[in-house]
């Protein structure tokens, strides 16, 4: 056997045995079917593979062993060293912690296989190429080597941290070049959508999502889009792209054609893309036109959706654009016939007409008669009454009533009706219902300063003037005698037909108090009373009965010379009664002024009583002895009392 023979060999030709060996195991390995790593065999395993037994070279006189030692020519001519040499130079030199460019070689469900020119292909998780479903072999694609080789001789790469070294840049080149770059849409946030754009977190607007209003947001979620980058923010780092306005760019040339053509009363066919309050949006095919909400219907609407609905399809009329056609008013009432046009022919002004409260103002209501045909009853036409109210105190929006056509006007389609004309006007016998002296309820619906307004029945309205509210109280407003929505008690006083004017009173329902009055509250008679206003010209005393009296501040003097106080209780005497005038002057001051004066008048006549009885009494008993000094007496007693009365007078 071979071994046997090797054993005892020269060591020069065991050497040669040697390299033969090597030389069969390199032929082995260069035309060996490739293996996995996993499965890769040893060499020590491959030179034990079953072969053709080799010849033992015998030794040559001739052979030169030192030669062969020295220079190899066992690999073509070159030697080792130039192999080595050449091998290295198909190699690309990399570092770690920098970004290259690899091809993508294969990739399965978990990872990438990417050669970056190196002597061993890297790894990369396939989450990292979610933004980039349509990824295949032979796509170059740049990574980040993290490490050369880990512990398992493995290098490894990451395309994310490429991605986030290279984004800034990236962002900033795609905005100045316009160009258009893929992203992923993350999730959704508040007003629109997260965006992953070269590994950087983009903010796609709801309005840049599509030209048409989005209704579902989570469609767009974990798809991977074409956009724009229309914002960038340095200072934050804020990046906004845009799907819309790739969209804008295709549709701009649909556009041009499209509003090429249009003139107005042409029809097109449309489709409902947005509804507001105002109006509706029509896709016309790449522009839009608005159907304000007055040209939807003939008819009254509250709002658009009563008529359209989103995504429907309809045919409208052009009505007008602006010069440059980027704005288009659109009719859809203007394909129907107008109503006014089919109104019967037979109606005419004083016939009656139903229909139904469709709008309220202040100044009356618009009742809708048919489709699209409408009248004004205006609040005067509402009530026969004159007193000023408004329309929603007869009608309110719904209801349906019956009027009578006042004017007709079918050149301008308008039309006046009235509901009063279709009852009786209450002013036609209003002697016989309300003469002057019959009583009645009546409603407070005003006030002015000289009296109340009230309404007796609808459309009979009267004033009660505020000298005829009460007999006795002072009235200086109407409000302090009764409010507004109150009713009271009137007796016709009376009747301006012409004008449609009742003069009413309230306290002609009772005798006028002022006859008893007259002989209670006499001149000089006393009465106690309160006061009850103080004001700069005097005070308000109120006095039995319910009447109130006047007194001025001189008379308001107390005997200890202070001045009344309100609510204070004093007597009073009575210095003057108009009944005419309804007028009582009081005066307490004069209380105890007459009882002083009065004191002073009797003491007075005692004095003269008895003056003249002396007088008397000395004529009779010394009629003649009358001497000097009884003249001089006298004398003295007269002068005393002429001073007396000129004190009295």
């Amino acid at each position: 056997m071979v071994e046997n023979n090797t054993e005892n060999l020269d060591p020069k030709v065991e050497l040669e045995q040697q390299e033969t060996v090597e030389t069969q195991n390199v032929v082995v390995e260069e035309t060996a079917a490739p293996v996995e790593v996993d499965e890769f065999v040893a060499p020590a395993k491959i030179a034990k593979t079953p072969k053709a037994p080799k010849k033992v070279v015998a030794e040559s006189a001739d052979f030169d062993w030192d030669a062969l030692v020295e220079e190899d020519k066992g690999f073509g001519g070159r030697t080792k060293q130039d192999l080595e040499s050449l091998y290295e130079k198909t190699l690309t030199t990399v570092q770690e912690k920098e970004v290259v460019e690899g091809k993508v070689i294969s990739m399965n469900k978990r990872e990438v296989v990417i050669d970056i020119g190196y002597k061993s292909d890297g790894i990369v998780s396939l989450n990292e190429f979610r933004y980039n479903p349509e990824l295949k072999p032979k796509d170059l694609v740049e990574v980040y080597i993290e490490s050369l080789e880990d512990l398992k001789g493995q290098m490894i790469l990451s395309h994310k941290k490429a991605r986030a070294l290279r984004s800034w840049d990236r962002v900033n080149e795609a905005l100045d070049k316009d160009e258009v770059i893929k992203g992923y849409i993350k999730c959704r946030t508040k007003g629109g959508m997260i965006v992953d754009v070269f590994g950087i977190e983009a903010f796609l607007p709801g309005s840049q999502i599509d030209v048409k209003p989005i209704r579902d947001y989570d469609m767009y979620v974990n798809k991977t889009m074409e956009f724009k980058v229309v914002k960038i923010n340095h200072e934050f780092r804020n990046v906004v792209v845009s799907h819309k306005a790739l969209i804008e760019a295709e549709l701009e040339l649909q556009k041009k054609e499209i509003i090429s053509k249009l003139e107005k009363g042409q029809v097109l066919e449309g489709t409902v893309k947005n509804v507001t309050s105002y109006g509706v949006f029509i896709d016309l095919g790449g522009v839009d036109g608005l159907i304000h909400i007055t040209d939807l219907s003939w008819g009254r609407i509250t709002h658009p959706n009563e008529i359209v609905e989103l995504d429907q399809k309809l045919n409208v009329v052009i009505l007008d654009f602006d010069d440059d056609k980027k704005r288009i008013a659109l009719g859809l009432k203007q394909l129907t016939p107008h109503p006014w046009d089919s109104l019967g022919a037979d109606l005419k002004v004083g016939d009656s007409v139903k229909g139904k409260v469709v709008v309220m103002a202040d100044y009356g209501a618009f009742v809708e008669i048919a489709a699209g045909v409408e009248g004004l009853i205006h609040v005067s036409e509402m009530s026969w009454s004159q007193h000023l109210r408004s329309a929603q105190d007869f009608l309110k929006v719904g209801d349906e009533v019956e009027a009578q056509i006042l004017t007709l006007d079918r050149d301008e389609r308008k039309m006046s009706l009235g509901i009063k004309q279709l009852k009786t006007d209450p002013w036609q016998d209003i002697d016989t219902v309300f003469g002057v002296g019959t009583k009645h309820k009546a409603t407070v619906r005003n006030f002015t300063n000289f009296g109340v307004f009230v309404e007796i029945q609808e459309g009979v309205d009267g004033l009660i003037h505020i000298s005829d509210l009460s007999w006795t109280k002072k009235i200086k407003h109407p409000s302090e005698f009764t409010s507004i929505g109150s009713e009271i008690e009137v007796t016709v006083l009376d009747i301006d037909k012409e004008n449609r004017r009742l003069s009413l009173g309230h306290k002609q329902l009772e005798e006028n108090p002022w006859d008893v009055f007259e002989t209670i509250f006499s001149v000089d008679s006393l009465h106690e009373g309160t006061v009850v206003e103080l004001f700069d010209k005097g005070a308000t005393i109120a006095l039995p009965y319910g009447v109130e009296g006047f007194a001025t501040p001189r008379h308001l003097v107390k005997e200890d010379g202070s001045q009344a106080q309100l609510e204070e209780k004093l007597e009073f005497k009575v210095i003057e009664f108009s009944k005419a005038a309804k007028r009582i002057i009081l005066s307490h001051s004069r209380v105890f002024e007459d009882e002083k004066k009065a004191e002073e008048t009797a003491k007075r006549k005692t004095q003269a009583k008895a003056t003249n009885k002396a007088v008397k009494q000395v004529k009779e008993n010394n009629a003649e002895k009358t001497t000097l000094g009884d003249i001089s007496e006298l004398a003295a007693l007269r002068t005393q009392m002429e001073a007396d009365e000129q004190k009295e007078n």
